[in-house]
């Protein structure tokens, strides 16, 4: 699937957050208290601690979930999208599909960082996390798709 500018952008952006975020783990990681939040209810409180080492772990679901998508972008084919793809309309919708997982990406990346560092900090969830965390995730799903059946 060939890349648009948006694709290379949020490409950029995710690796960059990714980045920073190790960053922060390790100019911070001796700072960080042995016991920290590792879950949240709904309302952002915390309802788990656990050892600072499991930021790793939390860390590199962010990574994961990177390398996932990026796989999946690479092949299109793979995944049905429920959208019938002619030859006419083949560039059009691969390159909104790419687009809707790079801004995915991107998205949860970012979450993914917001997550590790404020349990990095011991900080419990703001209530307004979850929603506008679903809020924005939904968004990005549903404009993308609506552009993508507005194309087929």
């Amino acid at each position: 699937m060939k890349k648009t500018s948006l694709d290379r952008w949020m490409n950029r952006l995710s690796l960059l957050v990714l980045a920073g975020t190790a960053g922060f783990l390790l100019l911070s990681w001796r700072r960080i208290p042995g016991r920290i939040p590792m879950h949240y209810n709904f309302a952002g409180e915390i309802d788990r601690w656990g050892g600072k080492w499991e930021l790793l772990a939390l860390y590199g679901l962010g990574w994961l979930v990177f390398l996932l998508l990026t796989a999946a972008g690479r092949s299109p084919g793979a995944w049905s999208t429920g959208v019938k793809i002619t030859p006419e309309n083949r560039e059009g919708v691969c390159a909104l599909l790419g687009n809707l997982l790079s801004t995915l990406k991107a998205l949860l990346c970012g979450l993914f960082a917001w997550i590790t560092v404020w349990s990095a900090l011991a900080w419990p969830l703001p209530v307004w996390f979850l929603p506008a965390a679903l809020g924005a995730v939904s968004g990005d799903l549903i404009y993308w798709f609506v552009r993508v059946f507005r194309a087929q």
